[in-house]
């Protein structure tokens, strides 16, 4: 049997309600899941629809908040994404053409950096 899809990447963070607070309300992310685990919180978020999470992670020594660069999210119009961000707060870097496609970046409340990408031929 082969393994046929990434289910869940980890995401260090500081806070997780502030973090939950920005990918939601700043990103459009939702919460698939919230519980208890033992000591911690395990928190599943991901953009609606997609089939990969990211779980807002605090317990591992190795992961400090922010040491996570370019997670790569994907969209059909960076331009909007970019717009709705700036519009909301958001530090984010201009949007720039490579042959691959178009792309901008920002950064997490823990400095996690994002890369928001519209591939070429996405629309």
């Amino acid at each position: 049997m082969a393994i046929h899809h990434v289910s869940l990447v980890s995401l260090p963070v500081a806070n997780q309600d502030r973090s939950v607070a920005f990918f939601r309300d700043k990103l459009g992310f939702e919460v698939r899941r919230e519980a208890p685990m033992g000591p911690n919180r395990w928190i599943e978020i991901a953009p609606p629809g997609a089939q990969t999470s990211i779980t807002l992670v605090t317990w591992f020594e190795q992961m400090p908040p922010g040491s996570v660069q370019g997670l790569v999210l994907n969209t059909t119009d960076v331009d909007a994404v970019h717009s709705r961000l700036d519009k909301a707060g958001v530090k984010v870097s201009e949007v720039q053409t490579a042959p691959w496609g178009r792309h901008c970046t920002l950064k997490d409340p823990d400095g996690n950096g994002l890369v928001i990408v519209q591939e070429s031929g996405q629309q």
